[in-house]
């Protein structure tokens, strides 16, 4: 590949899904051009081949230029598709589906105890947790720390001891015989026993404009895209503990934000809402309001029309860009035809050992019925988790040699 072919990432060091990207580009080693668009000329330079529209990361490879883009397809505009790899059955003691830190926390514990362990991660390593700006309550960290660094600690200490990170998409689980089967991008794999902890995703307002102006002004990580509205004009929608916080983070670039909460009142902790109100020449909250639509004009959003519950007349609100953080929900597809039990909502449901429904797979953090959706928990699941998993394999081996 000569260096005018050389492909291209636009990015920036804060931006989680960037790292994950140039970290899927090294385990396939591929030579790339890594430029910062924290440079403004970086940044312009992106923007027009972009048409201008802000997400990042981008992928440049030839003529052919995408914005966040999965591993698939970038197996595919490399020319690298699963259908060109070698099929080989691959066993592995112990496969961990995501990289969240629940994932990593168990794979700490396995690894440590001589346990061959695997895990496939489609997205962020550190999962939602490496794209959230500031901890501020996780134990030993008394003036909290970043989640990027939260997650780059775990998942450093996870390979120290062994740990197989792999950046890939498990689309399907099944029973095997003794082992269980998982049909991934990289071809099947198998294992002796299996960790779900694919954790959570944002959810959807499901209004118009919402999926048109996706990447051009509405956005779901504010420390992702918010650097891209310095001295702009924004909305964020939500009520809760994210909402807050992604909002207090967006004070660093925009001059105005409007915070829409549907109800009359936050679900925000207490501790959050007094930091909330120390930023009111920036924030301000409009209760009793929906959000209805969002509104673009030559590619960009320019506002959003919501209602005021109260008095049942729509309302305006002038905007460059919208964040939307309505709640999370839990990143259970590739079990829907599986024999994983599910609950309502998708959420995993385990027994008191963590098990699921099918021998020898386990759960754990956000995407487990009954989970709390806090780090600290996530993590002590995790090695839980590892336990009751070890004690899985030492029983299996014992009714195997008979």
């Amino acid at each position: 590949m000569s260096t005018t072919d050389t492909p291209i990432v636009y990015g920036a060091e804060w931006c989680g899904y960037c790292n994950s990207l140039r970290t899927f580009l090294d385990s396939l080693h591929v030579s790339y051009d890594y430029r910062n668009v924290d440079d403004k000329g970086i940044e312009a330079e992106m923007l027009a081949k972009t048409d201008g529209k802000y997400l990042i990361p981008t992928f440049q490879s030839g003529d052919t230029v995408t914005q966040n883009p999965d591993q698939e397809k970038v197996k595919e505009i490399l020319g690298m598709s699963a259908d060109t790899l070698a099929e080989k059955k691959e066993t592995h003691d112990v496969i961990i589906v995501g990289a969240g830190p629940a994932a990593l926390a168990s794979a700490i514990y396995t690894t440590r105890e001589d346990i061959e362990t695997v895990l496939f991660e489609k997205g962020v390593i550190g999962g939602l947790a490496a794209i959230t700006d500031w901890v501020d309550n996780y134990p030993g960290f008394p003036e909290g720390l970043a989640g990027l660094d939260l997650s780059e600690g775990l998942r450093k200490q996870a390979e120290r001891f062994g740990a197989d990170i792999r950046l890939g998409e498990v689309l399907g689980i099944e029973k095997s015989e003794d082992l269980i089967k998982l049909s991934t991008t990289d071809g099947d794999m198998y294992a002796k026993a299996v960790l779900i902890a694919t954790g959570s995703d944002y959810k959807r307002l499901g209004i118009p404009g919402e999926d048109t102006y996706y990447g051009r002004g509405v956005h779901f990580c504010a420390t992702c895209d918010g650097a891209f509205y310095r001295d702009k004009r924004l909305v964020v929608v939500g009520g809760g503990n994210s909402a807050v916080q992604e909002a207090i983070f967006l004070t660093r670039f925009a001059t105005k934000i409007d915070l829409l909460v549907r109800s009359d009142k936050m679900r925000a902790s207490e501790i959050l809402q007094h930091e909330l109100d120390k930023h009111a020449e920036k924030i301000t909250v409009h209760y009793n309001t929906t959000t209805d639509e969002i509104v673009g004009e030559n590619n960009s959003v320019v506002k959003v029309i919501g209602t005021n519950t109260k008095t049942n007349k729509h309302v305006t609100f002038e905007t460059d860009g919208v964040f939307i953080f309505i709640g999370l929900k839990p990143n259970t597809v590739f079990l829907k035809k599986s024999n994983v039990k599910l609950d309502d909502i998708g959420m995993v449901t385990t027994d008191n050992e963590l098990e699921t429904s099918m021998k020898g797979v386990f759960a754990a953090g956000d995407v487990r019925n009954g989970a709390t959706m806090q780090i600290a928990s996530a993590t002590g699941e995790g090695a839980t988790a590892a336990l009751m998993m070890r004690k899985y394999l030492e029983d299996l081996e014992r009714t195997t040699s008979l």
